[in-house]
């Protein structure tokens, strides 16, 4: 006998009914109608990471199933939030189509087109704002959302404050603030808690430095990542040439292998 699920036209409308089902009390997974806003917040988080990593290592036929898996979370969302009288997926579609009219008078308005996209963006920071003093958010700093990754939220605060003039005047003077933060993480270095603070003091001012200097940290660092992967991957494989493994070798050999991928990688 056929599932009812598959009489539901395929796509959008079935992937929500296959989500009603699998929160129904009665007939659902067990796993499923446990989860709520808190146990299923990680889950999108983990998958947006997964859409951006797919993204960047140009991995265009893992992206259509990265994208599908993020869809899921927010179908997720509008399902309990349905269940709990909150919303549903069609308001939560209804309020960002209204929303994206509101911030595009240039497009679905009488606004002008000829403008540049730098101009755009600070319309858009200006509409943004007016839409949170409208919330009552009157503070510069308000909105910026607390589960962002850390050097995202640095950088966003940053901004916010340099908007009211609140910022330094040139990358050199931002330079100095990286040393001296540097200066002041090794004077604490054998304390754990002052280290910590020192720490999270350096890479705030790391942070500022790469929005002066024009780089998005995130980036910087996902580059970073992937390029340490990169060369510890050639250390890994040239000892196993030789039937050893990291474990095996000496720092000093290991280095050396490092150091000849990145030199390949320059040439």
């Amino acid at each position: 006998m056929t599932d009812p699920l598959f009489d539901v036209p395929d796509g959008l409308p079935r992937l929500l009914e296959l989500m009603r089902r699998l929160r129904d009390p009665e007939t659902g997974c067990p796993w499923d109608i446990e989860q709520d806003f808190d146990t299923i917040a990680p889950y999108t988080i983990e998958e947006a990471h997964e859409v951006a990593d797919a993204i960047e290592r140009r991995a265009w036929d893992e992206l259509e199933g990265e994208l599908g898996d993020l869809l899921l979370q927010v179908v997720y969302f509008g399902q309990m939030g349905a269940e709990r009288d909150l919303f549903d997926f069609d308001s939560v579609a209804r309020n960002v189509t209204a929303k994206m009219v509101a911030r595009h008078p240039h497009v679905f308005g009488d606004e002008s087109r000829d403008k540049s996209a730098a101009q755009q963006v600070r319309d858009w920071e200006v509409q943004k704002a007016a839409e949170r003093r409208a919330k009552g958010d009157a503070g510069v700093l308000a909105g910026v959302a607390l589960g962002l990754p850390a050097l995202t939220r640095a950088l966003k605060l940053q901004k916010r404050a340099a908007r009211v003039g609140f910022d330094w005047p040139d990358s050199g003077q931002v330079l100095a603030k990286v040393a001296e933060e540097a200066e002041e993480l090794a004077q604490v270095r054998d304390d754990p808690d002052r280290a910590e603070d020192e720490m999270g003091d350096l890479l705030f001012a790391l942070v500022n430095l790469s929005r002066h200097l024009g780089v998005d940290p995130e980036a910087a660092l996902r580059r970073t990542n992937a390029k340490f992967t990169r060369r510890f991957g050639t250390i890994e494989a040239e000892l196993a040439h030789g039937g050893r493994s990291p474990a095996d070798a000496t720092l000093e050999e290991m280095d050396a292998i490092w150091t000849r991928a990145k030199r390949a990688e320059r040439v």
